[in-house]
């Protein structure tokens, strides 16, 4: 059975001819041959028809402003396309596997692992698993929400095109749609005029959640329900397995415009969303549900509930008895739909919170099964009750997040009024005060007294003062979380427990309505890990508040700063290394941990497939509950197709059932200890390399020569500023850009900068551990890569690390980035471009053959990509050296060279 109609070439060559067409109507057929040549110019050479770049230099030089606007602008929208088309391609991919029975990483294949365990501990697997996507409004995200709009319009027809049977008269249709879009798109503005607000970013976060991932999460369960019964003996209940979070409108961290109000505006709109969806499920579920009273015995509880219902809501329950006569269930609906209308009413009557709409739901499913309707609360029941349970009635839960010192500061003022010199208080007696004041019932400063206070120290205090107020209103589940940006001492987390407290949010021993969270993102703070964890399990305050929540602790590992301090490998090791500690230290204590991942989209901030990285965790750490950020691109290449969203979500259930069924059945991993120093040696000669690269005289300067920073902190993609304090320093700005800045001058150091020197200091004996000879293993450099090689056959963490450095690596184009090297001090340039283009090689060179294979990238289709995109991408990277190296632009060549950036992000498909 054909499952398709057509194939990516298809797309790739139609969309192309479209684009081409639509260039031509709308600039000039100069305009369009000029793209051409570049377009044939740039083939050529990546073919081996031509032995230099010369030629489409000297076009995109010689050509007018204007026309240089155009051809940045042909190939931008060019790459828009071609993603659909490649998204298109992935979809097809995933029908057919499905089809076939071939479908890799599947909840088929995970159900068939869990039925070798016996149905005890799969139940304890299911109860244990819990997975967190976290959706953050950090900029990475280079494409404006109306441009977004017209590409999921184009990327619905292509899906008809290909998934349809249709007429001659109805593709023609469906292509002239496609033809308006694009004809549309090119005229749109792809650069915004205006920075996003922090409201923009939450309703950009929103539609995900309410398009795409709404509808999906039904099918998911569905599909591992029926994954299960067959290999796994006895019966399990699926609990709820998936939760989803967003800190867009409520992340404050270095962003002054997310407000109490934007905040607020943030819980009132999701709420109002989420529970138009379940009207709207109900409404259509009453079409279902058309039962005959007078046939069937709908049961006590149905009855009960019914009764409660018509005692509490007596007008709405007349008008829904003469409606629907003699038919119970679309009367306990009707009566369901008006309770959601009351919710956050004056009148009431309405839900006081998700788990009485379950009850509901769960009534309604009870009586259609004794009256033998099983298979309509599968089909129409089943979807629903599973998206209550996960999005509840807030859609998805806010997370608050701050810099540590920012809650130090407005601590120190309010205390001082009350004649407490807490800035002049030790670690230790900082930790004896907080602790008190926690404990003590007295209040010991009024949040609401915020006159004579700065206006960053009022802002915190204000936020605290607000948070209860948001609990009682939406709910404590709709912001139960407080992330603490550069945690360094125990302090800073008692110092938001403390502020908390001061808000009625936590009043202990009985309740505590907030998870505190640590973030760990410097070395400092990892190494200090078990003093800071330790000194808050063994404090009595932190100790209430954490059995008030369960015993869960949660722990959030940063691994954008992580990395930009420390270098790829040594990040990756450090990180290791931590997530074991944080486990030996979370059970010591008997405390169930949630590694938070703070992962960013591209390989240096902790991005790559989600699936292999939760596999590739430490058994000791898996707890089976995860939580980790989506950021960007990764946002909309992960969630904006429904069946790819879908099939994201198989697959980290996939991995973490897994994971979660190995952690228990080998709790501690088995890690040979050569390995161990093996990996001890390379990160830190890897970490010596790359400290020494930051700190060498005129790197900064170099980086600001040799990329398009300047640029990039100028583009408006977020709302919140480029660097922490303005200055020019690779600490203080933030990680985004700085990977952003080195992706589009195709020299991707972040990713790979140094791992060639750490595996070198192996091999050759130079670094700290002899560990190859230690073990018997012998000495020399043939031995020492055995162990490597056999590291990354058997130990994923290994093979993971190197697979996301050579993906990096496969990315990286040291002749284009040569060009931007070029714009450098030529001093500057002789003294870091060489150093940067041997670590390239050898890393290359080491990786393959520790890989033992002839090319970097493991994924096939990786190549295939590369190949397709290279050619089109060369010629934005030559006119953006071209306008990086100009001394003064006019207004038309600022925005060329702004959208230069926005063509080369979509290529790549990475910003940062």
């Amino acid at each position: 059975m054909e499952l398709h109609n057509r194939g990516v070439r298809q797309d790739v060559r139609e969309l192309g001819e479209l684009l081409g067409t639509v260039i031509e109507a709308q600039a000039s057929r100069d305009a369009f041959d000029t793209v051409e040549s570049c377009r044939r110019t740039a083939i050529d050479y990546r073919s081996g028809d031509l032995d230099s770049r010369e030629p489409l230099v000297r076009e995109l030089e010689d050509i007018s402003p204007h026309t240089q606007r155009v051809v940045a602008r042909a190939f931008t929208t060019y790459f828009e396309l071609i993603n659909l088309a490649e998204e298109r391609e992935r979809v097809r991919s995933i029908r057919t596997a499905s089809q076939e029975g071939t479908l890799a990483d599947s909840l088929e294949a995970a159900a068939a692992d869990l039925g070798e365990s016996d149905t005890e501990t799969v139940q304890q697997i299911l109860d244990d698993v819990l997975i967190e996507p976290t959706f953050t409004a950090h900029p990475t995200e280079a494409r404006r929400k109306t441009v977004k709009s017209k590409l999921r319009t184009i990327s619905t027809d292509l899906e008809t095109l290909d998934e349809r049977l249709l007429t001659d008269d109805e593709a023609k249709a469906v292509w002239n749609s496609v033809d308006a879009e694009v004809t549309s798109l090119w005229q749109t503005p792809q650069v915004r005029n205006r920075q996003p607000e922090p409201d923009d970013e939450a309703r950009n976060v929103q539609w995900y959640l309410e398009n795409t991932l709404f509808d999906v999460v039904g099918d998911v369960y569905q599909e591992l329900d029926e994954a299960i019964d067959e290999p796994v003996d006895g019966s399990v209940d699926v609990p709820k397995l998936l939760e989803f979070r967003s800190w867009a409108g409520s992340d404050r961290d270095g962003n002054p415009h997310v407000t109490p109000e934007v905040t607020a505006n943030t819980l009132e709109r999701q709420r109002s969303v989420v529970l138009e969806r379940y009207r709207d499920e109900l409404k259509r579920l009453s079409g279902v549900l058309s039962q005959d009273g007078s046939r069937i015995d709908v049961g006590s509880a149905f009855q009960v509930g019914l009764e409660d219902d018509r005692t509490e809501l007596p007008g709405s329950a007349s008008m829904a008895e003469q409606r629907y006569p003699d038919e119970p269930y679309r009367q306990k609906l009707k009566l369901m739909r008006e309770r959601l209308d009351r919710i956050g009413d004056v009148r009431p009557g309405g839900y006081d919170d998700a788990e009485e709409l379950l009850t509901d739901l769960e009534d309604i499913a009870s009586s259609l099964r004794a009256n033998g309707a099983g298979s309509v609360v599968d089909a129409h029941l089943g979807p629903i009750y599973r998206q209550v349970a996960t999005f509840g009635f807030s859609l998805a839960s806010l997370d608050l997040r701050d810099h540590r010192q920012k809650h130090t500061d407005a601590i120190t003022a309010a205390l001082e009024r009350a004649g407490i010199e807490y800035d002049t208080l030790t670690e230790d007696e900082r930790v004896e005060l907080l602790t008190d004041a926690i404990l003590q019932d007295e209040p010991v400063i009024d949040l609401g007294a915020t006159d004579s206070l700065s206006a960053a120290d009022a802002r915190v205090l204000t936020l605290f003062d607000r948070l209860g107020e948001w609990q009682t209103e939406y709910g404590t589940e709709a912001i139960d979380t407080y992330c603490i940006s550069m945690t360094e001492e125990p302090s800073h987390v008692l110092e938001v427990l403390f502020l908390a407290d001061q808000a009625g949010v936590v009043s202990l021993p009985e309740h505590s309505g907030l998870d505190v969270v640590p973030l760990l993102e410097t070395e400092s703070a990892l190494s200090g890990a078990r003093r800071i964890m330790g000194t808050l399990f063994e404090n009595e305050a932190y100790a209430q508040a954490l059995a008030a929540r369960g015993g869960t602790q949660e722990i959030m590992l940063g691994y954008s700063d992580s990395n930009k301090e420390n270098g790829f490998l040594a990040a990756n090791w450090s990180l290791y290394k931590n997530q074991r500690r944080l486990g030996e230290i979370c059970d010591e204590h008997d405390v169930t941990m949630r590694l938070f991942h703070g992962r960013g989209g591209s390989i240096s901030r902790g991005g790559g497939p989600m699936n292999e990285a939760l596999l590739a965790l430490p058994n000791d750490t898996v707890t089976g509950q995860v939580k980790f950020t989506e950021q960007g691109e990764a946002i909309a290449e992960k969630y904006a197709n429904p069946r790819i969203a879908q099939r994201n979500i198989e697959q980290m259930l996939n991995a973490q059932l897994r994971a979660r069924q190995d952690a228990i059945e080998h709790p501690t991993e088995d890690v040979p200890e050569a390995w161990l120093d093996a990996m001890e040696t390379m990160a830190d000669a890897a970490r010596r390399e790359y400290r020494d690269l930051l700190e060498s005289d005129g790197f900064v300067r170099y980086f600001e020569e040799a990329t398009p920073i300047t640029v990039i902190e100028d583009l408006n993609l977020g709302s919140r500023p480029a660097s922490r304090s303005g200055e020019r320093t690779v600490e203080d700005l933030r990680a985004i850009p700085w990977v952003f800045s080195w992706i589009q001058s195709r020299c991707i150091l972040p990713g790979w900068y140094a791992i060639g020197t750490g595996i070198d200091a192996y091999l050759t004996g130079d670094g700290s551990s002899n560990a190859a000879a230690d073990d018997g293993e012998g000495g020399d450099a043939d031995d020492r890569m055995a162990v490597l090689q056999e590291m990354y056959a058997e130990w994923p963490f290994f093979r993971t690390t190197l697979d996301n450095a050579a993906l990096s690596l496969s990315r990286t184009d040291l002749e284009i980035a040569a060009q931007y090297a070029d714009l450098a001090d030529g001093d500057r340039r002789e003294q870091f471009f060489p150093r940067l283009t041997d670590e390239y090689e050898h890393a290359a060179d080491l990786i393959t053959t520790i890989g033992q294979r002839d090319q970097l990238q493991t994924r096939d289709w990786l190549g295939e990509n590369l190949e397709r995109r290279n050619p089109y991408v060369d010629p934005l990277n030559v006119l953006q050296t071209y306008l990086l190296g100009r001394t003064h632009l006019t207004d038309v060549e600022e925005r060329t060279l702004r959208l230069t950036v926005k063509g080369i992000a979509a290529g790549m498909k990475n910003t940062g």
